[in-house]
């Protein structure tokens, strides 16, 4: 029996027009190689090598090998022009080696093109760190590049070394503007003069509002910041609150801000949660005594939601902790509970674990038997005290009044929560982790694919739902066809059934287009030459089927 191996008569689309035309208007390769320059006998360059890494973390984002494999079943070739048998491991490790010692001004570069390009506003930045856990011992690191380290990681795995990585994402689209990546052992608190002075170069000569989190709130940031001129939005540490200040705050003089959260925009508004805010002022003092003091607004701020999760979760830690505090009084002198150290041990692990120290009042005795009694109560002042607490946060900024009111400052930071979601993108759909890199240096670099790849995938949400405006919702995306905002992740799923029947000499390359909802999203995103990249689009040989 003779067996002929037929051709390959389909390769997979998907998304990979749309991540071409984003690149090449971010002039990616172009930067890259630039910076990163070949040898003219060289049959790709870094800027080539470092597109087709991004455009596969978009379309199939697994741990970054047989990258070639891939390439084959992918339209890589007629889109990106490369032909998949040089993707193989040591090219790709020549890349991330090339790249490494040029992170910074890639970064910074692309960035400025992405601005200019797409007319990004970057008024407002938000800015954050997360940080990833690598198995590995990771023994001999090259210096000059961020090391692999412990630290306090996110996902709380302390047993594992990891990498840091910051983010700064502006509140137009919520598009990554800026990345680095740090050590794994370095304090989020001791970057933030560093990522300041990266934005605000890239933001110049505009000035720009810095939105952070709490660990932008240090004595040394806040004389950076007001040296350089940046206005900044960020929470008070629990450190840097007074005892008592939330308790004796009166919520009837507080005033109703006019915003509604996203996540209760379909609710009736009796449902929806509220926002109130008072403003006064805090100081704070350096170090030394000799040290100026530097006084900011602080915005004192009470949500109704944040209210009722805390009364929701204090409720939920005091029953579970009367049915083991009453468990433990049924079987004190027990064969487990025989004596009064046991019994106060088993209380200690209770407290620690429903967090109820504050308020738990236990008396360990012994009956006329000698065997361990225990009566308990729960505090209702202290309960009374912690209720009057909940929903109160403060933020502290140093925007003029005349600049911003009370209202207008809370509007501004409620935007830091996209900053949160760009990370879940980052580890989510561009898969970040598992990282198979043994080198420190690549590791830096693979961090800088994996947000380009971020950036593209945020341009691309951003893109189409500019493109269907007003309220920037689509029908098709689900199988119920409701409207929603079509997000990134809906985007590249619903292109992923987009495939190319290559072309010969006497056939055009054809792409099949299977679903309505394919064609909408290619015409939101401007693909009207959804042909092969490096073609003519107007060369009659294209052909889109539908």
């Amino acid at each position: 029996m003779n067996v002929e191996i037929a051709p390959v008569v389909e390769r997979r689309l998907g998304a990979l027009p749309a991540s071409a035309g984003f690149l090449r208007r971010l002039d990616v390769a172009g930067i890259i190689d630039e910076l990163c320059p070949v040898r003219e006998v060289a049959h790709l360059t870094h800027g080539q090598v470092i597109e087709v890494l991004v455009a596969n973390r978009l379309s199939a984002p697994t741990p970054l090998v047989r990258v070639g494999d891939w390439a084959r079943e992918w339209a890589v070739e007629e889109v990106f022009g490369i032909e998949p048998d040089l993707l193989n491991d040591d090219r790709i490790g020549r890349a991330l080696d090339a790249v490494a010692p040029e992170l910074e001004r890639i970064v910074g570069s692309i960035g400025a093109s992405a601005i200019a390009a797409f007319g990004i506003d970057v008024s407002r930045l938000h800015w954050d760190m997360t940080s990833m856990s690598l198995h590995g011992a990771y023994e001999r690191q090259q210096e000059g590049f961020p090391q692999v380290k412990y630290g306090h990681p996110k996902d709380r795995r302390a047993d594992l070394k990891q990498i840091q990585a910051g983010i700064a994402t502006c509140g137009d689209g919520g598009i990554p503007v800026f990345h680095r990546a740090y050590d794994g052992g370095a304090g989020e608190v001791s970057q933030v003069v560093g990522a300041m002075t990266a934005l605000r170069e890239l933001a110049a000569p505009r000035d720009f509002l810095m939105i952070g989190d709490s660990k932008l709130i240090s004595y040394p940031n806040l004389l950076a910041l007001g040296e350089a001129g940046v206005k900044f939005i960020a929470p008070a540490p629990a450190a840097k609150v007074p005892d008592g200040l939330y308790a004796a705050l009166d919520l009837g003089k507080a005033r109703l801000v006019d915003y509604t959260a996203r996540r209760d925009a379909a609710k009736p508004p009796g449902q929806r949660g509220c926002y109130r805010v008072l403003e006064d002022t805090q100081t704070l003092p350096g170090p030394r005594k000799r040290d100026p003091q530097v006084t900011v607004r602080r915005i004192l701020v009470h949500s109704s939601a944040n209210a009722a999760a805390q009364q929701a979760a204090r409720t939920r830690r005091l029953e579970r902790a009367r049915d083991e505090l009453d468990k433990l009084q049924s079987v004190c002198g027990g064969r487990y509970y025989a004596t009064a150290e046991k019994v106060t041990a088993r209380i200690g692990v209770i407290t620690k674990k429903r967090r109820i120290g504050s308020c738990l009042v236990t008396t360990v005795g012994t009956n006329e038997n000698g065997r361990p009694t225990l009566t308990w109560h729960f505090d209702q002042d202290v309960l009374a005290a912690e209720a009057a607490v909940d929903g109160w946060y403060a933020l502290l900024t140093t925007l003029d009044a005349d600049e911003a009111d009370a209202a207008e400052v809370l509007i501004r930071y409620k935007d830091q929560s996209v900053v949160e979601r760009r990370y879940s993108d980052f580890k989510g759909p561009l898969a970040v982790a598992p990282v198979f890199l043994h080198h420190n240096r690549r590791i830096a670099a693979l961090i800088t694919v994996i947000c380009l790849a971020l950036l593209v995938f945020c341009l691309i949400e951003r893109q189409v739902r500019q493109a269907l405006g007003g309220e920037q919702t689509m029908r098709g995306l689900y199988p119920d066809n409701r409207a929603v905002r079509p997000t990134g992740r809906m985007i590249l799923y619903h292109l992923a059934g987009l495939r190319m029947r290559p072309g010969t000499a006497t056939d055009p390359p054809t792409i099949l287009i299977t679903r309505a909802v394919q064609a909408h999203l290619l015409g939101l995103l401007g693909i009207d030459e959804t042909c092969p990249r490096w073609l003519d689009t107007s060369d009659p040989m294209c052909e889109i089927r539908v």
